[in-house]
């Protein structure tokens, strides 16, 4: 019996000493990464360490419902690196062509890519300046292990994990890839902040909704949410609480908070992950399932959802209300319905009418379609488009 107490009193001590080392690295690690940095060259601050006071937690929950009031100004960011530049000027077109409530861009580019991105956005006539305002921001990560973030799956895809230490003073904020367009105003998506509950402070689309054909249950080799994994591509974030929040992990007993736990959980899944940050955030909400809110497939519609034909029964019902091109898909013929759309918003003037210099050259493109399971469906792409046009296009009114 003496030996059973001997052997669970060392067990005991050698699991304080593991917690205790992880923490101390933890410790190092934030000290000597320096801090990232704002547009402005202003530091970021940081967030306080857990021997500091805590903040108010029901500030935050209050600030998550405020979030989908009517009136506030949305914040919306995008990172551009590499050729991106030309979809994350479509993918701002499309928010702006179709959205009423005043919005906030933050806009993360690579230097070379942030003087085309300003022209374009300044040449906008002033009856679309007037509903948004922007800000450009250089690509930032901790210095430490810059390399191999900016390195991770696409260039600079990682940058979104770091949003809640770059953006301080932005409460709750959607984040969305180049690759994606709104047909339908950005303030229907805000609103989804209203049905966070007090422990929830992201909302995504799932990866997939049928399993036999969804990747993360076949293939993952590493924790993911729920039965398919969720996508990252359009992604609802409440910042406040991103800051605040403790997370539950398999590196310690203890929850880590969110800049604390992305560095250690990288170096343990690197040789693990294949889609770079979307794995690691699914593998933070496989351990916290409760701080998550799903939404249907109809905010973030992938060819997934139609290639083998249609899987995503909300975009039945309702139509599509994002339209997310990954792979290329804007970029080339294998989906030459994704591509109408998006060529349908990058070449709209918005000196035009919406109805001659989009609506009407879209729907003829879609007609030319049909030959893809895609194209067979794309009526679901313009269902709730042609509803969206009769309250802000008057020469839609008078056609239909």
């Amino acid at each position: 019996m003496r030996r059973y107490a001997q052997a669970l009193a060392l067990c005991a001590v050698f699991a304080l000493l593991s917690v205790l080392y992880v923490l101390s690295e933890l410790r190092a690690n934030r000290a000597a990464a320096p801090p990232l940095r704002l547009a402005d060259g202003r530091h970021a601050k940081r967030t306080r360490s857990h021997g500091e006071p805590r903040r108010d937690v029901r500030n935050a929950a209050q600030k998550s419902v405020s979030a989908g009031k009517q009136g506030e100004e949305m914040h919306l960011a995008v990172v551009a690196c590499g050729t991106r530049q030309e979809e994350a000027v479509s993918l701002l077109k499309s928010a702006v062509m179709l959205s009423q409530r005043a919005m906030r861009f933050h806009i993360f580019a690579e230097d070379q890519l942030q003087s085309h991105i300003k022209t374009v956005l300044d040449s906008w006539p002033d009856f679309i300046r007037q509903k948004f305002n922007y800000i450009v921001h250089p690509v930032s990560f901790p210095g430490q292990h810059q390399r191999e973030w900016s390195k991770l799956f696409k260039p600079c895809a990682s940058q979104r994990l770091f949003l809640p230490m770059i953006l301080k003073e932005v409460d709750s904020l959607l984040y969305v890839d180049t690759d994606v367009l709104f047909l339908r105003p950005v303030e229907l998506l805000w609103e989804l902040f209203m049905q966070f509950n007090s422990s929830q402070l992201a909302a995504m689309a799932p990866e997939h909704e049928e399993p036999r054909i969804a990747w993360y249950n076949r293939f993952a080799r590493h924790p993911y949410y729920g039965t398919t994994g969720i996508n990252s591509g359009v992604m609802l974030m409440n910042l406040t609480r991103m800051r605040q929040a403790l997370f539950k992990n398999d590196m310690t007993a203890v929850g880590l908070h969110w800049e604390e736990l992305l560095v250690p959980l990288l170096h343990k899944y690197k040789l693990n992950i294949t889609w770079g940050d979307q794995d690691l955030i699914n593998i933070i909400f496989h351990h916290n399932p409760e701080k998550l809110l799903v939404f249907p497939c109809h905010w973030n519609y992938r060819p997934d959802h139609c290639i083998y034909g249609s899987n995503c029964s909300p975009a039945e019902q309702e139509g599509v209300f994002v339209l997310h091109g990954n792979r290329g898909v804007f970029h080339s013929e294998k989906q030459p319905a994704f591509r109408a759309v998006y060529e349908a918003v990058r070449q709209h003037s918005f000196l035009e009418d919406l109805v001659k210099s989009f609506w009407s050259p879209l729907e003829e493109k879609l007609n030319e379609t049909t030959h893809t399971y895609c194209g067979q469906i794309s009526h679901l792409f313009t269902k709730r488009l042609s509803q969206t046009l009769r309250t802000t296009s008057p020469d839609y009114r008078t056609q239909a």
